[in-house]
């Protein structure tokens, strides 16, 4: 501390060298935070992306999968039916041979 200036105007100049030095401390601070987290972002955004990737493919699949069992299940209905059909008209025309048959004695 100089004696030649005031005690007040001391007290200034060190109160403004604290401050600076805070406000100094303050930026470095926040600048190395910031450099954290952008490591760390970089670090969970391609775990992050591969979650929504994989929930994707789950949902895509599971449509596929909707979507191919239920053609599978439309073809199997179309089968049964024609085979229901096919037997239907089998026992009609063994039917009316029958009847014809009994119509010729």
């Amino acid at each position: 501390m100089d004696d030649e200036k005031p005690i007040t105007e001391q007290a200034m100049d060190s109160i403004t060298n604290a401050v600076e030095a805070t406000k100094d401390a303050a930026v470095t601070a926040v600048k190395q935070v910031k450099r954290a987290a952008k490591k760390v972002a970089k670090k969970i955004t391609p775990k992050k992306a591969a979650k929504k990737k994989a929930k994707k493919a789950a949902k895509k699949t599971t449509k596929k999968a909707a979507k191919t069992s239920s053609k599978k299940a439309a073809k199997k209905a179309t089968k049964k039916s024609a085979k229901k059909a096919a037997k239907k008209a089998a026992k009609k025309a063994t039917r009316s041979k029958k009847k014809a048959k009994k119509a010729k004695r």
